[in-house]
């Protein structure tokens, strides 16, 4: 296996949930990272957004974290050889008021990559959107929009759901 030092983002992502699954924490990659890979990395984020999956014990993700020579720095985690962070936002895995409909995994030389689908992604990104007027995550759901194969019915019927159908014609317009 390549090391540390020479891993993409998402090779470092799928490195990691390989470990904590190894250890049965359970995460799923979100946010940025996320939408760096269905953006074709048109977009990047400097941290790795790993969802738990289950209330596992902060102390648990620690201890296995620092297995693989991660380290905590305030409520994220560093290694030595990266660029990238790693954070654990708390679960449940939900993109606005609805929980994440579709996971994929991909088989990676450095793991395997559990990841929200791209419409996950773009409704994830949306949210932030809708909800905190985060004009740099709209941005980021166009990206994804033009890079991946989304479901734009499922994200109309959630943009629905969460009321912000405005904000999803917005979305639609690429203004």
């Amino acid at each position: 296996m390549k090391p540390i030092h020479e891993m993409t983002q998402i090779e470092i992502a799928a490195f990691v949930q390989t470990h904590l699954e190894q250890n049965g924490i359970h995460v799923v990659l979100s946010g940025g990272a996320a939408t760096g890979y269905f953006s074709q990395n048109t977009y990047v984020s400097a941290d790795i957004d790993l969802v738990n999956e289950f209330s596992i014990n902060r102390k648990r993700i620690i201890d296995s974290m620092a297995t693989i020579g991660f380290f905590e720095v305030d409520r994220h985690f560093a290694h030595s050889q990266s660029q990238f962070v790693v954070e654990f936002p708390p679960g449940p895995l939900t993109v606005g008021i609805e929980p994440v409909k579709a996971v994929e995994r991909i088989l990676l030389e450095t793991g395997t990559l559990i990841i929200i689908s791209a419409t996950d992604c773009v409704k994830d990104r949306l949210a932030a959107f809708y909800h905190w007027g985060d004009e740099q995550c709209l941005y980021q759901a166009r990206l994804v929009k033009q890079h991946a194969t989304i479901d734009l019915d499922e994200v109309k019927r959630w943009s629905i759901k969460e009321g912000k159908i405005k904000d999803f014609d917005r979305f639609l317009s690429e203004e």
